[in-house]
């Protein structure tokens, strides 16, 4: 049954919009509770995630399992070194007519959906990779000189594959800033792992329902936007993402030794929109330190690029985030 009404959504039906496409999912999907909440997170706050895990954990059908349950079109794409940007957004090909004539016709690529899985996208070439860049920030792509529009809501989801790097181009910081969250997809629980093996090696599949639109995705997205967040819940998104600056006064003595480059200020608005989304995720009326708090690590994780001495304290960009939050005062 899928849930179009006409009147504008409140922060309650959010709220229940968001358990029950919550629940849906996990008719499917086995753990991953945190990977889920982030997930959606994002989706209603406009931003586009990057996931990292190791092979096997259910990336793909978790972001398929979504699009199903969203009403929204599935596009997948599988990055390797030989891809093209043609190959993601389309191409101009040769078309002849009943008369004889030839013209040129715009091809859409897999790029033309509402959600995009780029599976292991740091295979792909630099310049196939930036492919993307468009597509994310602006929702529309080029090809020949002519722009495209990409349909409304946009929502790419791009895999890492951590533990095997040879034949891999790393992600530039700009591509990485384009992401709002990295979310991390970890080995499931001996239990979840038992009922994951008890699910997949029967007939069985839980059919899915279909409870949103586009369009009441796109109004619940307008209602992340008018949520309130106070001066000081701006302040510690700013004061978060200021502290990851080793350039920066605020910085602490670890940032400056440990940190090469630090989150730019697209994080500390994506601190506060993601704050927005959980807010009313949890059916509250405005934005909270808690919240932000909450969203800081997916948020920081990709943009604080650890130098060579965090290198040699055994010391990741994730210890280091973790620390910063504890460092920087709430308020």
């Amino acid at each position: 049954m899928s849930e179009v009404q006409a009147e504008t959504p409140t922060v309650a039906d959010f709220a229940r919009t968001f358990r029950r496409i919550q629940a849906e999912i996990h008719n499917m999907i086995i753990g991953h509770e945190q990977a889920v909440e982030e997930l959606l997170s994002a989706l209603f706050a406009g931003g586009h995630v990057l996931i990292e895990g190791v092979p096997g954990t259910g990336k793909t059908t978790l972001v398929k399992t979504l699009g199903i349950a969203l009403n929204l079109s599935f596009n997948r794409i599988q990055f390797t070194v030989d891809l093209m940007p043609a190959d993601i957004t389309g191409t101009r090909v040769i078309l002849s007519s009943d008369d004889g004539r030839r013209d040129f016709s715009f091809m859409p690529g897999p790029a033309f959906c509402h959600i995009l899985l780029g599976d292991e996208i740091n295979r792909a070439t630099p310049k196939t990779q930036s492919a993307l860049l468009e597509a994310m920030a602006e929702l529309q792509v080029t090809v020949s000189g002519t722009t495209y529009k990409l349909p409304p809501p946009y929502f790419v989801m791009a895999t890492l594959n951590p533990i095997e790097m040879e034949g891999t181009y790393p992600l530039p910081e700009a591509q990485l800033d384009r992401f709002m969250f990295q979310v991390d997809v970890t080995y499931p629980t001996e239990d979840e792992e038992v009922r994951i093996v008890n699910q997949m090696t029967t007939a069985y599949r839980p059919a899915l329902r279909k409870l949103l639109s586009p369009e009441r995705i796109l109004d619940l997205q307008d209602l992340v936007l008018r949520v309130p967040a106070a001066s000081h819940v701006v302040r510690y998104a700013v004061a978060l993402g200021r502290a990851s600056r080793p350039g920066d006064a605020a910085a602490p003595d670890f940032i400056k030794k440990y940190v090469s480059w630090g989150a730019g200020p697209r994080a500390s608005q994506y601190l506060v929109l993601a704050a927005k989304a959980r807010a009313i995720l949890n059916g509250r009326y405005a934005a909270a330190v808690e919240d932000v708090r909450a969203l800081a690590m997916p948020v920081l994780v990709h943009r604080v690029l650890p130098n060579f001495h965090a290198e040699a304290d055994g010391l990741s960009a994730r210890a280091l985030v973790a620390q910063l939050i504890e460092h920087v005062k709430q308020g």
